[in-house]
């Protein structure tokens, strides 16, 4: 079975999506691992200050309620950077669903960081009786507590929400490790057998004449080629005026062609040139020739790779064409004798001159050969010549005429 070159192509541009899709979900993960050590070192940076409060002398009180204002609203703001950070947690907060936790400790850790605040601040303000100093430093001493103790169990869930992550991390780099290998072998193989289809139509590697061709484009080009070959290489089955296939030549390329129709459809014409025999020439041989190349280079441009187009006669080309209908056959039948008829040829003395065409089109049966189908074109073709000129007339016609 032979593989489309396409549909390859068409999947590995699938395959490297898929590896820019994995690609970019690592990045964001390690952007996510990146955010994680950054809120480990903000609830560190929160225990500092915290406990730096709790060690202002006070033998200043102005100073030391300077340097706790400034302290104190550090961490309100450190609070407000952890909460601003966890916006881009997307793997914590949709996929694992811990956003309703974490927010909720956030909060938490927001009232704690007031009450401490407000306990430190009572501490270092109170200046009454000793009964009430003791009291103020009871208090800053539980609010410290409280504080560091839920900083230190929100570090613990972040560690467990780091596990959880990796947990899946880990699952999900073997899975894709597993892909990606069976995946870059599998395309590594097709682009290689694709490398040596190429090498072979190439015909780099001359020990390659065996060589299994693995795609379905290049089989259609190696065998256009060898249909190439068979009329270029082979002077016997080329006509030496035109350049195009002889009688044995025709026969050849249909029999090599005759698989490779995309259509049911096969059309057989024999075209004559009106008012040009061998017996009774108009024109002097070099001129001749002249309108045989350009008529049979003229007929060549409407050639598919499917078609085989031959000099079958002095004055005679045979076209088999495929098409996917009878209409378009005989449709592009018509154009190549509408394009006859518009060439014009300087002959001396008589100047400008027009040459036509008649036919006989039909429409081969499967279950007809080739010889029998230029028979029926020939009888249509010697009707068409009896009831004029420059008309290519069909199978119907000739029905009609025995009406």
């Amino acid at each position: 079975m032979k593989h489309s070159i396409k549909k390859i192509f068409m999947n590995l541009n699938t395959y490297l999506f898929f590896v820019l899709m994995i690609s970019f979900l690592a990045m964001m993960l390690t952007l996510e691992q990146q955010l994680s050590f950054e809120k480990v070192n903000n609830l560190n940076k929160q225990k500092r200050i915290i406990s730096s409060l709790t060690t202002l002398k006070k033998d200043d009180i102005e100073l030391a309620l300077i340097q706790f204002n400034g302290k104190s609203t550090q961490l309100l703001q450190e609070i407000d950077k952890l909460k601003n950070m966890y916006k881009y947690d997307y793997s914590d907060r949709y996929l694992f669903g811990n956003s309703e936790e974490y927010l909720g400790h956030l909060e938490q850790l927001k009232d704690y960081t007031e009450a401490f605040n407000q306990a430190a601040h009572e501490y270092y303000v109170n200046t009454k009786d000793r009964e009430s100093r003791e009291q103020a430093n009871a208090n800053l001493q539980n609010a410290f507590s409280n504080i560091t103790q839920h900083i230190n169990n929100m570090l613990i869930k972040n560690i467990q929400y780091n596990q959880a992550k990796f947990n899946l991390i880990k699952i999900a780099t073997i899975v894709n490790f597993i892909i990606l290998l069976f995946a870059t072998l599998w395309y590594r193989k097709k682009l290689y057998s694709i490398y040596q289809d190429i090498e072979f139509l190439y015909q780099i590697d001359k020990n390659k004449i065996n060589h299994e061709i693995y795609s379905i484009e290049a089989d259609a080009i190696s065998m256009r080629m060898n249909r190439k070959n068979v009329t270029t290489d082979n002077p016997t089955m080329t006509d030496p005026v035109t350049g195009i296939n002889n009688h044995k030549g025709m026969i050849n390329a249909y029999s090599n062609k005759k698989n490779l129709k995309d259509s049911n459809f096969t059309a057989v014409t024999i075209l004559e040139i009106d008012n040009f025999s061998k017996t009774k020439r108009a024109f002097s041989q070099e001129m001749t020739q002249n309108i045989l190349k350009k008529l049979a280079y003229t007929i060549s441009l409407h050639e598919q790779p499917v078609d085989v187009i031959a000099r079958t006669d002095y004055n005679q080309f045979t076209l088999i064409f495929s098409r996917s209908s009878k209409e378009q056959a005989f449709k592009d039948m018509e154009l190549v004798r509408q394009s006859i008829e518009e060439l014009k040829f300087n002959v001396p003395e008589k100047g400008a001159v027009t040459i036509t065409v008649s036919g006989g089109f039909i429409i081969k049966p499967n279950n007809t050969n080739l010889d029998e189908a230029m028979r029926q074109a020939k009888e249509i073709l010697v009707y068409a010549k009896s009831i004029g000129i420059n008309k290519i007339l069909q199978t119907r016609d000739l029905a009609e005429k025995h009406i």
